[in-house]
């Protein structure tokens, strides 16, 4: 079931600043550095709904209700790669995984063994490998928009034991997002980062918008504080996932110039 959440409409609005502002001018014999970011932070669940299989033998629950909302440790390395002018590539690794043992009050049914209620023990993962072209839509004094498509690598695994039973399941998968960065000068040493990639259609959803003020340190060097929000999942015969995470992070950022 195709769902477009209020998030998508800021996937949008670079596309939209491109059509009311056209491109600045080019910046003749501009260089662009090599940029690479390091983040780390906290994840709060806000959901994790699974049922697999995604048919009446599968049962549908709530993997936050096992292990609780988090918080969960969050990390991201991000390398920014110019190619000229107006072309960038970005490289991201962003693994995320949780563990914990918790009550469940009823009888669940995944992949294929059923798990009885009390005290069970689920493990989940999520780590995206991502590679992004983009193009520097605007770019000005004070203000930089990219805007590109993203090939994201899922690999997720979701794994319940109680016992002696265990049961889990794996996924691994291409994913094609579109991509919007949106950078602002708020004074001469700081910066406002807005990102996202996303995209809706077919069997389901995927959502990754970032925020985060940057602070100059000088010598290349930069420090960053600011939020993530991860939202998506797919509902097909195979199975039905849907997750949404809250991060809070700090980050440290060296350009090479």
């Amino acid at each position: 079931m195709l769902k477009l959440l209020p998030p998508m409409a800021l996937a949008l609005a670079p596309a939209v600043i491109g059509v009311v502002l056209p491109p600045a001018a080019s910046a003749a014999a501009r260089a662009f550095p090599i940029v690479l970011d390091l983040e780390a932070g906290a994840a709060w669940q806000g959901r994790n709904d699974v049922q697999v299989p995604n048919d009446a033998s599968g049962t549908r629950f709530a993997i936050d209700d096992i292990t609780g909302a988090g918080p969960v440790p969050s990390a991201r390395v991000q390398l920014a790669w110019p190619l000229g002018e107006r072309h960038e590539l970005r490289f991201l690794a962003a693994p995320l995984s949780l563990e914990e043992t918790g009550q469940s009050d009823q009888p669940i049914s995944f992949q294929g063994e059923r798990f009885s209620p009390g005290a069970v023990t689920a493990r989940y993962r999520f780590d995206s490998w991502r590679a992004t072209w983009r193009y520097r839509w605007i770019e000005r004094d004070g203000l930089s928009v990219k805007l590109g498509f993203t090939a994201k690598i899922r690999d997720a695994s979701i794994q319940l034991t109680q016992g002696a039973r265990s049961a889990r399941k794996d996924n691994t998968g291409f994913v094609p997002l579109l991509h919007a960065t949106v950078e602002k000068r708020l004074a001469p040493d700081w910066t406002l980062v807005a990102d996202v990639d996303a995209l809706a259609g077919g069997p389901g959803y995927a959502v990754d918008l970032g925020l985060r003020l940057s602070r100059d340190l000088g010598g290349g060097w930069s420090v960053s504080g600011g939020g993530r929000f991860l939202d998506g999942g797919a509902d097909n015969d195979e199975v039905y996932a849907f997750a949404r995470f809250s991060t809070l992070s700090i980050g440290i950022s060296r350009r090479f110039d």
